[in-house]
């Protein structure tokens, strides 16, 4: 959890998020790949880029209040469809700003922009009392990590 300048940062710090992938694959596109694969023909990532990630298990201990973006979530708020889906964030950045300062919400609910798939940024004030996490592991220890690269037609390689 953090600040940071991710896709639903607050822009003046007043709150830090944790952002929750629904699958590996989905959480190593968020984080590691990105977009550092555009206009590449080498896919390749060296074991180094990944050795400092791990993941671990998400459980909601209670349930969430959240602003689902997934479908027309966006459009029913009067919002630039930008704020969920696009590359550049300070659209979201300034939605979320404001769902957290004017609404009583603990996270956003919103599709990858990489896979599709579901994903959440939940709130700092919900992180500790309705979230609980399984020990991380190293994702290198992982045997989910080459079938999840493979997936986003990434290779592995060690270092040399």
């Amino acid at each position: 959890m953090g600040y940071g300048q991710t896709r639903f940062a607050s822009p003046d710090r007043s709150f830090q998020l944790v952002y929750l992938a629904q699958d590996l694959m989905t959480g190593i596109a968020e984080t590691i790949v990105r977009d550092r694969f555009e206009d590449q023909t080498d896919r390749t990532l060296h074991a180094s880029e990944v050795s400092d990630w791990a993941a671990s298990t998400i459980t909601v201990r209670s349930p969430l209040i959240v602003v689902d973006l997934r479908t027309t979530g966006l459009l029913k708020l009067g919002v630039t469809t930008d704020a969920g889906r696009a590359k550049a964030q300070e659209a979201a950045r300034l939605l979320s700003q404001e769902l957290y300062k004017r609404f009583a919400v603990e996270g956003i609910l919103y599709l990858s922009r990489l896979t599709a798939a579901e994903c959440i940024a939940v709130y700092d004030g919900a992180v500790t009392t309705k979230l609980a996490a399984s020990k991380a592991v190293d994702i290198v220890r992982l045997r989910a990590l080459i079938p999840a690269l493979t997936a986003l037609g990434v290779t592995l390689v060690n270092d040399r």
